[in-house]
């Protein structure tokens, strides 16, 4: 048997000053936050302002908040 994996649910996409910041999914398990260039998550948050915040603590210090869009 052949497990695939689902699509999220939704996606928003992080945007600062400079471009695209991360990224956060939305699936079963949660919002997941993944900063842009990382090859790994951040991490899995139970609500999606929690996962902004998260995303936010993770740019560099002094960071405008990021605008999100969903895609």
């Amino acid at each position: 048997m052949m497990i695939t994996a689902r699509p999220p649910r939704a996606l928003w996409v992080a945007f600062g000053p400079r471009g695209v910041v991360g990224s956060i999914r939305k699936d079963a398990d949660g919002y997941t936050v993944t900063m842009a260039g990382a090859s790994e998550i951040t991490g899995t948050y139970p609500s999606m302002e929690i996962a902004k915040s998260a995303l936010h603590a993770k740019m560099r210090p002094g960071s405008d908040w990021p605008r999100f869009e969903e895609h």
